[in-house]
């Protein structure tokens, strides 16, 4: 369980940085001229549409999980941890033919309610698929651990979230965030690997 949360929480972290998850929001709350208040606002409007998909997703696959657990109780002290090991080898895979969601392209209209909406959406439909292999690791384990898994990632990233538009707002620009966001599948895979591998040896 230390390593799925530790994990949990590395990742949701992670996708808090990662600029795609909230520099649209500020970008465009900049243009507009909305106020920080506005635009934290709808920042959390966002991280909220952005947790809410990812934790429908993530409790179908703990649920999926628990059963897999309940039909192969013997091969279940490996299996959780071959799992995250193989995912995480996917995602460095990918690391180099994804392209990254862009939510900034998904807004096309001038209103503010429009924007706001198709904002909200665009965050809906990009779930964080990376940290759904934590949620299937924590079913095969015991059901309630998804639990601890969804408060943790859904406090980490709403906090982050905000913090980070927060921050920008107030002019940190040397951070290469580029860089972060072109590394992001290496970092994911990297984390989900030694989850694994902690889960397996320990």
């Amino acid at each position: 369980m230390f390593a799925l949360v530790s994990g949990g929480i590395l990742l949701s972290l992670l996708h808090a940085l990662i600029p795609n998850h909230w520099l649209p929001v500020l970008a465009i709350g900049r243009k507009e001229n909305w106020s920080l208040r506005e635009i934290l606002e709808i920042t959390m409007l966002c991280a909220l549409s952005h947790v809410l998909s990812t934790l429908l997703i993530g409790w179908g696959l703990a649920l999926l999980g628990w059963k897999i657990s309940k039909q192969f109780a013997s091969a279940v002290s490996w299996l959780a941890p071959v799992f995250l090991i193989c995912i995480g080898a996917v995602f460095i895979y990918r690391h180099y033919k994804h392209k990254h969601f862009h939510v900034a392209e998904q807004v096309h209209n001038n209103s503010k309610t429009k924007m706001i909406a198709s904002l909200s959406l665009a965050m809906f439909l990009s779930p964080c698929l990376e940290v759904e292999a934590y949620f299937l690791a924590a079913g095969t384990e015991n059901i309630s651990w998804a639990v601890v898994l969804s408060l943790v990632y859904a406090s980490v990233t709403l906090l982050g979230m905000v913090v980070w538009v927060y921050v920008a707002y107030h002019g940190v620009r040397k951070i290469n965030w580029h860089k972060l966001e072109h590394n992001a599948g290496i970092i994911t895979g990297i984390t989900i690997i030694v989850s694994g591998l902690i889960s397996f040896l320990f």
